[in-house]
């Protein structure tokens, strides 16, 4: 591998070999789990590339495959299980330069994968239109990184996952096959990019939905326990006639480490923290009161994203809860868990009442096939790996399904410990060498000259 005979190749793309600059992009927020921190610590690529266009990327690929390089792709860098990292050095392609919104025709923005997510939604606004699904790192994450890194966030309570059919309608991206090429992918043959941290293809461009503008309001309301606030978070995922884009419920002891929420907050309350629509407003107070909770707090949410002394809700929520905490205290780490559908709230007591002090629960609800269920981002004191593997080992004991945020694989990571096998036939395809985030899928076995490894 000749790093530098392949930068020689591609006078044409701009290139970073400053060490400190490097080093910084080769990072993500794996620092939120102690074993990541300990295995991907100190790891960085040799150099940067940063394209512009896809025929700048498609020359990368040709240089990458030329001369044995590996690639590893970033957007924003906001993922949090060292998607991100080079595990065997090489260039980081940094796609933010692609940052365009193309066109938009009949509810699908196409869109290019470096194009940061509140950026987008701004552009999108001037439309009447807006993205219908982010994650909490909005204001920093690119539109790529979300679909190749992430599997949902503000939005899923209406629209599921990333992989559910009709979140994701299309993309381009660039093979490193012997021959590399530019490819189209239209519906289910775009879901080879899903989650796949970069390693079936260079993402270029994406065709995702989108929907008419709503003006949401984020809602703060407070109930004297944990179990009172999930029944009633429970409820109001469940109505129909709710416009909404974000049910969270957090328990009492997570409220101190969220900035300014103890001064609206009354001790000792756990919060149901909401997204919706200006007419629903009055309708989820009086139903809160109904159910024995109090209105605490209500803002613009697009005015607290334009406001740089404001925070919006949201990043209160899914794994921003996570990062509010270290802020304060870098002693607990997290994990990710799905709660069954049936008996949802009977499961998140379960485990409460398992896990006691140990664990501050939060949950965040969501549609799954149809049905209202919730994702579960316990935060959790660190003791020892044993202990964290122990307490995995338990929520998945009671029917909780758990995407271990741990390890870096993606096969380690699924909740069913293995990929879909057209992910990997598309690596197959796409990728033999290897080349592209090599270590990330341990099933994958690179060619050499067209003889297995």
């Amino acid at each position: 591998m000749s790093v530098e005979a392949f930068l020689r190749d591609l006078p044409q793309v701009t290139a970073q070999t400053e060490p400190a600059i490097v080093k910084r992009k080769s990072r993500d927020f794996y620092w939120y789990s102690p074993a990541l921190k300990a295995r991907l610590h100190g790891l960085a690529a040799q150099a940067v590339v940063m394209p512009r266009t896809t025929a700048d990327v498609l020359a990368i690929a040709h240089a990458a495959r030329r001369h044995g390089v590996a690639l590893t792709v970033r957007g924003g860098g906001t993922g949090n299980y060292g998607q991100a990292v080079p595990l065997e050095q090489g260039v980081i392609v940094d796609m933010t330069d692609m940052n365009h919104l193309l066109k938009v025709e009949n509810g699908v923005a196409r869109v290019q994968a470096g194009a940061n997510m509140l950026a987008l939604d701004r552009e999108l606004r001037q439309q009447g239109l807006e993205i219908r699904m982010f994650p909490s790192t909005k204001r920093t994450a690119s539109v790529g990184g979300f679909y190749c890194g992430g599997s949902g966030g503000i939005g899923s309570i209406r629209w599921g996952g990333l992989n559910n059919p009709g979140n994701l309608l299309g993309g381009q991206l660039v093979t490193l096959a012997e021959q590399p090429v530019v490819e189209e992918l239209r519906g289910q043959d775009a879901f080879c990019l899903l989650h796949a941290y970069g390693t079936t293809g260079i993402v270029t461009e994406l065709d995702i939905p989108v929907e008419p503008a709503i003006d949401w309001q984020d809602m703060v309301l407070g109930f004297a326990d944990f179990a009172a606030a999930a029944a009633f978070g429970r409820l109001l995922a469940l109505q129909p006639g709710i416009d909404r884009k974000l049910v969270s419920v957090v328990e009492a002891g997570l409220v101190p480490y969220f900035p300014h929420m103890p001064d609206v907050v009354p001790p000792g309350h756990a919060i149901v923290i909401a997204m919706v629509a200006p007419a629903a407003v009055t309708v989820v107070e009086e139903l809160a009161r109904l159910h024995n909770g109090s209105p605490c707090y209500r803002a613009a949410t697009h005015e607290a994203e334009d406001n740089p002394t404001q925070m919006p809700l949201y990043e209160l929520t899914w794994n921003h809860t996570t990062l509010q905490v270290l802020k304060k205290d870098k002693s607990f780490t997290y994990l990710q868990c799905l709660h069954p559908v049936h008996e949802t709230l009977a499961s998140v007591a379960t485990m409460a009442g398992l896990l006691g002090d140990e664990v501050m629960f939060h949950l965040e609800f969501m549609n799954i096939g149809g049905q209202i269920t919730c994702s579960g981002l316990p935060v959790i004191r660190f003791t020892t790996q044993e202990r964290l593997d122990e307490i995995i080992a338990l929520f998945r004991a009671h029917g909780v399904n758990v995407a271990n945020p741990h390890v870096y694989t993606l096969e380690e990571g699924s909740p069913h410990q293995k990929i879909p096998p057209a992910l990997l036939e598309a690596k197959k395809r796409n990728d033999p060498l290897g080349l592209l985030n090599p270590g990330k899928m341990r099933s994958f076995v690179p060619t050499r000259h067209g003889v297995q490894a």
